[in-house]
């Protein structure tokens, strides 16, 4: 059965942990969705695991449009998530509504997700009510990288403890299906799942929020320059990669490959009589 909102609201409900996953490729989110993976996130995050930039802060519309357009033909069960990059909502509510449907009716997105609390939740407001649902992340917010003087634990003061807590709440009371928590020590995410009625998505925020969210490229070690804290690596496919690569350029080299039954064939009166004529 298909995942939608209520669904995850359900789960939470009756206390049961919603697991989500990061795609970016048809590839990806096939395997994610044969898994039984109730969540797809298309995160800006591709800006560095796929496009190999230094942060989320370059991605585009368009290139968030064109990865869910992927992760969407791909998926038949999950609820597809897509961010809405850096400064596709900040600048005003009207431009957000239109990029929000962008994902949606060019993407394939079943909702979005924006970054903020307080500040944007007038236009999560506008957003919601038009029709399209909309997860929050609070927390550590990887497109105010710049402003937060890097990846940090956020909420670790009572000044900042306070802020988003109530964040959380103004993105709930705003219409928000769901929540992400990033970097949020988990002492304080626990008080936050408690307090909403929506289901948190912790990355970096302990075992007590109500789902967990973790990057493709993290959990199967496809992305090697550097493993977060809060991932936990379930395979180490580059080494595999990497060893299959090089078998193959072996086999290549001592003409192993292709073999016979790796190659076509032609009907041999046909090439006589192409060599004849």
């Amino acid at each position: 059965m298909a995942t939608t909102i209520r669904k995850l609201a359900q789960m939470k409900r009756d206390g049961e942990k919603i697991p989500m996953v990061t795609a970016y490729d048809y590839t990806a989110a096939r395997i994610a969705d044969a898994a039984g993976i109730p969540i797809i996130l298309v995160g800006d995050s591709l800006g560095m695991v796929v496009l190999g930039y230094d942060s989320t802060i370059p991605v585009t519309m368009d290139d968030m449009v064109r990865h869910t357009r992927m992760v969407s033909r791909g998926a038949s069960e999950a609820l597809i998530v897509a961010d809405l990059p850096f400064m596709a909502y900040q600048v005003d509510a009207n431009e957000a509504m239109r990029n929000a449907g962008r994902l949606m009716q060019e993407g394939g997105a079943h909702t979005v997700k924006m970054e903020g609390g307080v500040a944007i939740a007038d236009t999560v407001r506008r957003i919601v009510d038009a029709g399209a649902p909309v997860m929050g992340h609070i927390g550590l917010t990887p497109q105010s990288v710049n402003a937060l003087g890097g990846y940090r634990v956020q909420g670790r003061t009572r000044a900042t403890a306070r802020r988003l807590l109530d964040d959380a709440v103004a993105l709930q009371d705003a219409g928000a299906y769901s929540v992400v928590l990033e970097c949020v020590p988990s002492q304080l995410a626990k008080v936050i799942t408690e307090r909403l009625t929506i289901p948190t998505i912790g990355i970096g925020a302990g075992p007590d929020c109500d789902g967990q969210v973790q990057v493709f490229h993290d959990m199967l070690g496809l992305f090697s320059d550097f493993l977060p804290k809060h991932a936990r690596r379930y395979a180490t496919l580059s080494d595999d990669i990497t060893a299959a690569f090089r078998q193959y350029a072996e086999d290549v080299r001592a003409g192993d490959f292709p073999a016979e039954s790796e190659s076509f064939t032609m009907n041999e009166a046909v090439l006589s009589d192409l060599l004849d004529g």
